[in-house]
């Protein structure tokens, strides 16, 4: 009789860690395509950072570029054309940085793009907004150039950069 109960307790033990290493399994297989690997087939990316390293003169994480460009695509209507405008564009003022060319994009979609483009890469979000996508937090250009010395603020629950600092009352203060 105990015997059976020592089995008993073993084979739960048993199914528990196989159950938490199937599920865990799962959960990383099942979201590893989604952060990991670029969408290197999707025939947009290779134009979208082709322009992005022309608006952008860093070097570019080719994974964070296929993110923004899946936003991309649903904000800006008819990417295709308006990257194909924009690259033609800077291919006419043989363009190697953003002040080759920039002047002289015509203000509408083109230049929203453009615009779009730039402040995506620096701050690594879509927009200003609450709802924005989150594109990059670590590799945003804006904190590359203090990366060494300042620390990158951190992500607070309602929001990117929403965090506060609860202010101290002067009377806690210690004395020496």
């Amino acid at each position: 009789m105990k015997r059976l109960s020592n089995n008993v307790t073993m084979s739960r033990r048993s199914l528990m860690l196989t159950g938490v290493s199937i599920l865990g399994s799962y959960v990383a297989l099942s979201s590893l395509p989604s952060w990991a690997i670029p969408a290197a087939d999707s025939p947009q990316l290779a134009p979208f950072m082709r322009l992005s390293g022309l608006l952008v003169n860093h070097r570019l994480n080719p994974a964070i570029g296929a993110r923004m460009l899946e936003v991309a695509a649903r904000e800006h209507a008819g990417l295709d054309a308006l990257m194909s405008t924009l690259l033609a564009l800077a291919q006419s003022k043989q363009a190697r940085k953003v002040e080759d060319f920039y002047a002289d994009i015509p203000a509408g979609p083109q230049q929203a793009l453009a615009q779009w483009i730039i402040f995506a890469w620096y701050t690594g979000c879509s927009s200003a907004k609450r709802d924005a996508a989150v594109f990059t937090y670590e590799e945003a250009l804006t904190y590359q150039t203090t990366l060494d010395v300042v620390a990158i603020p951190s992500y607070g629950l309602s929001g990117p950069n929403r965090w506060s600092q609860r202010t101290v009352p002067l009377a806690d203060m210690p004395r020496f």
